[in-house]
């Protein structure tokens, strides 16, 4: 099945299930509140972390716009290549519905707008330890890790509750506006299209915006 036809099936109102398992259940609804509670502590504390006193003029700031703006690249390229990803197989395709394709299937489900921690946090490792890879190691700029990581938490917050707000906030004035109604045209016109959330900078770059 391609992903337009994946992305486009009915929306059914009432919450699917997608696990037998009350326990595996569970772990896949999450207040948006959530994300707040776990992710502006980290932040903070990355932020702490990379901004001594001494810092504050330049590393800090300058790291953590380096990591909101390596978070609008990240956001878009799982957008289309992981979230959105063409399954070839039954057990992909099952992967991906698991992942996006019930967002879709249910783009107003309150509990299922945001990423849950289950999914998030093993994904933050990761990127941690890339971060700690480029910037520590390659780069030989250890004093860049915090700040950025930083940054890119706080890109990825805005990125989630931009979401959940396209969904169920109004949105009427200015940017805002725009950012609802470009992401409901990618759910209800252009699934294939549109996929940056927070900015559709990346969608402009890589010509995924329609004309």
């Amino acid at each position: 099945m391609s992903t337009s036809t994946h992305m486009n099936i009915s929306h059914d109102p009432k919450s699917a299930r997608l696990f037998k398992s009350d326990f595996l259940e569970f772990f896949t609804h999450i207040h948006p509140a959530v994300v707040v509670l776990i992710w502006v502590p980290i932040a903070l504390y990355f932020i702490i972390v990379g901004g001594g006193a001494a810092r504050w003029a330049g590393d800090v700031p300058l790291g953590l716009l380096i990591g909101v703006f390596l978070w609008s690249l990240a956001e878009y390229v799982l957008h289309r290549f992981v979230f959105h990803f063409r399954p070839r197989t039954p057990a992909q395709e099952k992967a991906i519905f698991l992942f996006h394709g019930v967002h879709h299937y249910q783009p107003q489900d309150k509990t299922r707008l945001v990423m849950p921690p289950v999914v998030s946090i093993p994904l933050a490792i990761l990127f941690y330890l890339l971060f700690h890879l480029t910037f520590g190691i390659l780069l030989r700029s250890s004093h860049w890790v915090a700040p950025a990581f930083a940054g890119f938490i706080v890109g990825y917050l805005f990125y989630d509750i931009t979401h959940y707000a396209t969904h169920h906030f109004p949105m009427r004035r200015g940017i805002w506006k725009f950012l609802k109604r470009y992401h409901m045209q990618h759910h209800y016109k252009t699934p294939d299209q549109r996929f940056g959330v927070s900015s559709p900078v990346w969608d402009y770059v890589f010509g995924t915006r329609p004309t």
